[in-house]
């Protein structure tokens, strides 16, 4: 299957997760290339410290369960974030106060923001945001510190929340564990992420729910907010029937890729 560098490394180390090891012949067959394309691949890889190579393959660095974590959000559905990026930063307006959560795909929405010529404002509780969006300097950042949670890249404690209370941002971007359309439910895995979640909701003006398509119908540990309280859905692909036809009665806007 062809497909851009980029995307076919983060597949290696998306299987590499899977299976705790990849062979460089596997792999050349897997994505059509030369094994000299998947070795270079793997170099690489290796340079940025995210595997170890190993006589015709490699495996995993070994890591930090946090830092694990983490890496794993970012290298899973990679395309999918893209989309959804893609359609969120269509919604902002250079005069907008935006939120961006800690999601891997706020990610992907920093690295557009980042190549824009365009001012913006941009408030955000993660790390790899601001360090992405400091570098354009026509984008203001504010960033919210406190207590960081490595697994999640940022920060979602009491006193970040207190902070970010203060503020009230026009359009905010929130991303989920779960969500259930027909249950009416948004749901994450932490009690603390989901406290900072429903807090951006309240404050915020306007909020958006950004979901892979994977994300429909599951439910994380807990559940921080209704679907009245967002404005729309972005995904990549369009729901099930059933799905759209309980968003319509929740006046829910579903929004898509072009």
């Amino acid at each position: 299957m062809a497909m851009f560098l980029e995307e076919r490394q983060a597949k290696i180390l998306e299987l590499l997760t899977e299976k705790g090891k990849v062979l460089v012949k596997e792999l050349a067959e897997m994505f059509s290339v030369t094994e000299d394309s998947i070795r270079k691949d793997l170099s690489a890889l290796e340079a940025d410290g995210r595997l170890k190579r190993t006589y015709g393959g490699a495996v995993p660095v070994i890591e930090k369960l946090q830092v694990t974590a983490a890496n794993r959000r970012r290298i899973s559905d990679v395309e999918a974030k893209r989309k959804i990026a893609a359609a969120a930063v269509k919604l902002i307006t250079p005069s907008d106060f935006v939120f961006l959560d800690a999601s891997t795909i706020s990610i992907a929405i920093a690295e557009i923001l980042e190549r824009r010529d365009t001012a913006c404002k941009i408030l955000t509780n993660m790390v790899d945001v601001l360090v992405m969006l400091a570098r354009n300097p026509k984008i203001k950042i504010i960033f919210a510190g406190g207590q960081i949670n490595q697994s999640r890249d940022g920060f979602i404690d009491g006193l970040n929340i207190e902070f970010t209370a203060r503020f009230r941002p026009d359009i905010s971007f929130i991303g989920v564990v779960g969500l259930e359309v027909k249950k009416n439910s948004l749901t994450t895995n932490g009690v603390d992420s989901g406290l900072h979640k429903a807090k951006i909701l309240e404050i915020s003006k306007s909020s958006y729910v950004m979901a892979e398509s994977r994300k429909f119908g599951v439910e994380g540990n807990y559940k921080f907010a209704t679907l009245e309280n967002v404005r729309g859905l972005i995904t990549e692909s369009e729901p099930a029937a059933g799905i759209l036809k309980a968003a319509h009665k929740l006046n829910l806007e579903i929004i898509l890729p072009d």
